[in-house]
């Protein structure tokens, strides 16, 4: 029998956000429960907080988890936005034992990788042919790369160089703020980053999602590169539902 429900995390930089999703429509149900993320981010301490966010919904199946990590069968290989401690992290055991589930009750992902998948799955159809770049804009930049529907995962071009930085350094939603940015002045950054990308991988869509992308009329209109580009459909709530489907499908990388 096919799952209808399914319960997703999305741990970011500055909060770890978890909801119940519907898996036909790709609509949270209910409320959307955020917590700030704990400082220090080590591995012990997100697990509490994921932990909580499970109680507080009440939710007894299996659970998705993304991070900002390369995440390669359950093991965190890099740490980008938290703590370095989860570099070598088995987040697979330690997510199960602090839940009380089952390893194969926690599907853990990076965390652009399940906002892409949740976008291909429910939003624009465009997506699903040709090679499509889903690009997150945070704390940093995530990057999700499909082609034909299928994810490359694990991509991390949000640290690729730029004009000698690291694209997320200069682009990424949480220096606009930190600088004082107004949308014009992000916004020139945001494209520098997409033409070096798009000469990169040539692809035939660029979805941009993440907390920025419900302001999306006020930069995306300047954006002036060659490949199209349009907003994600579930913005900043993708990964909680890429992250929900997996678990319910037993979907890792």
């Amino acid at each position: 029998m096919t799952a209808t429900r399914g319960f997703g995390i999305d741990i970011g930089g500055s909060g770890i956000k978890g909801a119940l999703v519907d898996l036909e429509t790709g609509q949270l149900i209910g409320e959307r429960h955020r917590i700030e993320t704990p400082q220090p981010s080590t591995p012990e301490a997100v697990a509490d907080v994921v932990a909580e966010i499970v109680h507080i919904a009440e939710w007894d199946g299996p659970v998705g988890v993304t991070l900002p990590a390369v995440v390669k069968k359950g093991v965190a290989h890099t740490a980008a936005n938290i703590d370095h401690a989860w570099i070598g992290t088995d987040a697979d055991a330690l997510f199960a034992k602090r839940l009380g589930k089952s390893v194969a009750d926690v599907a853990m992902l990076n965390d652009a990788d399940a906002a892409g998948m949740a976008e291909i799955r429910f939003g624009d159809e465009s997506a699903r042919t040709g090679v499509t770049a889903l690009l997150t804009f945070g704390t940093g930049i995530g990057s999700a790369v499909f082609h034909d529907g299928k994810l490359v995962p694990n991509t991390e071009f949000g640290h690729l160089e730029v004009d000698g930085h690291d694209a997320e350094k200069r682009a990424a939603a949480s220096v606009k703020d930190n600088e004082g940015l107004s949308y014009h002045q992000w916004a020139k950054r945001v494209h520098r980053y997409l033409t070096v990308l798009e000469n990169l991988i040539w692809p035939d869509l660029f979805i941009v999602g993440g907390g920025v992308s419900k302001k999306a009329e006020k930069w995306v209109p300047l954006l002036d590169v060659r490949t199209p580009v349009i907003v994600a459909s579930l913005q900043n709530n993708a990964g909680i539902v890429g992250a929900a489907a997996a678990a319910a499908e037993g979907i890792e990388h």
